[in-house]
Order: structure tokens, then C-alpha cells, then sequence
């Protein structure tokens, strides 16, 4: 059974075993619109009582989730506070995170900003070797990673790698990721969807509880504390104000951001210098 929720469709493969997917055109951007169907999506998953894992993938091959609407529009939506009390980011990684269900990304395309940050707090992440781009822009667009990139980056990469992916502001190809444990494996493109819904199905067979104490027993010192998370998106709305940031966004906006073509394709270049 396939149900859509605003842009994201829901397949319900089996009682156990859910694919989520994005599609959002023409950029798959973290818009009031999908943030507010991600908060709904978040909601069937915690009201199921059979789900195991669940897969979330796109349906654009060039874009995975873009990053942030920068245009200010979904600002609202992402801080109002969500049902755990934090504000909407944080709220949305930190329960998708602490879950009992298993969730897994599979990633073709750019996912950069938000939608790095959202596949940080996945518990698995799977890259297509040839399609898949990552990044944290956010320093080269003159403001800080707000959805959790400070946080989740330096308990996977270690602290080296994780000021090289967020003040570097550049776009990483899915074999470096793998390397530096930004991603669990670069699988070939021809091989990801099998071998994702290969490790969905695997999983999904086994009971709820052992998988819910398993992730729960590896949760503790990997999550980022709440207060960590609140402190990075206050941080991030700071940053929004400075003058500087605002002429910064506005000339990205001028020359393309948020539309398709060669800005959105290229940002860790476009961020850089001119």
C-alpha cells in the first residue's frame, strides 16, 4: 500500500518494513510543505507498533533532499516546537534517532545542509558510489549548520574530519564519505536499491524488542544531548540576522539558489571563492 503525505509518499512493503520517499520538485528542498509531511510521516512511524525499519530514499536521482529552503518561507514550520518540546529540527532528529524502529537512507543525489543533517541522524546511511554528493554548505553561505551537522558530525568522523566537511563548506563524493564514516558504504548505483531492501527485509525479521533494546544500548554517548542540538539551531537563527549572512544568501539566491541548474547542482563550488 502506497499513501502520500503532503511531498512524501509512504510504501508500506509489510507490517514490518516501510520505504519513505521524497519528492518534493524540482529540488526535493526542506520546504515548510515537506518538513510539516517528514513531522506527519515521523508520527506513523511512532504510532505503529509493527514497524522494524524503514528505508527513506528520493524520487529525483539528483536530489536526495537539496538542503534548507533559504528563501525564509519554512522558517516557522522549523521552529515550532514539535511534540517532544524542542523546536522542529531538533525535535524531528532527536525522535527519528531515539526510535525503536530502524531507519536507513538510501542516497542518490545531492543531500546537503538539513537534508545531511537529517540523514546524520538516521541510523544507517547507504550512498550510491557514482550519484550520491554530500555536504554542509552552511560556513560558505555565512551562517552555521543548524540541524544538528556540529553535533552529529564529530561523534561519526571524529573532530579532524568534521571541521574539514563544515568549514570547509565543500561537496563530498559518496567513496570519501565512506571513508571518512559519513556514510555506513558507497555501494554502485546499480547494486544500492538491492542491497538496501536486501538489509530492510533482513532486519525486519527479526523481533521489535531486540532491535529496540540493540539501538537503544548503542544510543547512549552516540546521540547528540538535546541541549547540543538547541544550541546549534539557536546558533544557526543568529546567524540568519548578521548583515553579512543576509547580503550572502541574497547574492546565492540571485545567482540560483533553490532553482535547478548549475548553482544547485555545484554548491560547494558556488559557496567558495568567485
Amino acid at each position: 500500500m502506497t499513501e502520500t503525505v503532503a511531498p512524501v509518499r509512504i510504501t508500506e512493503v509489510s507490517a514490518g518494513y516501510w520505504r519513505v520517499t521524497f519528492d518534493n520538485p524540482p529540488l526535493n528542498l526542506v520546504d515548510a510543505a515537506l518538513f510539516t509531511g517528514l513531522q506527519e510521516v515521523l508520527a506513523r512511524i511512532e504510532a505503529s507498533d509493527d514497524l522494524r525499519v524503514v528505508v527513506f530514499e528520493s524520487a529525483d536521482e539528483d536530489y536526495f533532499l537539496a538542503h534548507f529552503d533559504m528563501s525564509g518561507e519554512a522558517t516557522p514550520a522549523v521552529r515550532a516546537a514539535g511534540p517532544s518540546g524542542l523546536p522542529g529540527v531538533p525535535d524531528l532528529v532527536t525522535r527519528l534517532a531515539r526510535s525503536p524502529v530502524v531507519s536507513m537512507a538510501k542516497i542518490r543525489g545531492r543531500v546537503r545542509g538539513l537534508g545531511s543533517e537529517f540523514v546524520l541522524a538516521c541510523d544507517m546511511r547507504f550512498a550510491s558510489r557514482e550519484r550520491a554528493v554530500l555536504g554542509q554548505p552552511e560556513v560558505g553561505a555565512g551562517v552555521t549548520p543548524g540541524g544538528g551537522g556540529t553535533e552529529w558530525l564529530p561523534r561519526l568522523v571524529g573532530r579532524g574530519r568534521a571541521l574539514e566537511i563544515i568549514l570547509g563548506a565543500d561537496d563530498f563524493d559518496a567513496e570519501t564519505a565512506e571513508r571518512y564514516g559519513y556514510v555506513n558504504r558507497a555501494v554502485p548505483d546499480v547494486e544500492l536499491d538491492a542491497f538496501v531492501d536486501n538489509l530492510a527485509r533482513r532486519i525486519a525479521s527479526f523481533g521489535r524488542k531486540p532491535l529496540a533494546l540493540a539501538k537503544s544500548l548503542v544510543n547512549r554517548g552516540s546521540i547528540p544531548p538535546d541541549e547540543e542540538l538547541v544550541e546549534g539551531g539557536t546558533a544557526f537563527n543568529t546567524a540568519l540576522t548578521w548583515p553579512e549572512t543576509r547580503e550572502r544568501v541574497g547574492d546565492l539566491l540571485g545567482r540560483g539558489l533553490n532553482r535547478p541548474g548549475d548553482v544547485e547542482l555545484d554548491l560547494g563550488r558556488h559557496v567558495g571563492p568567485r
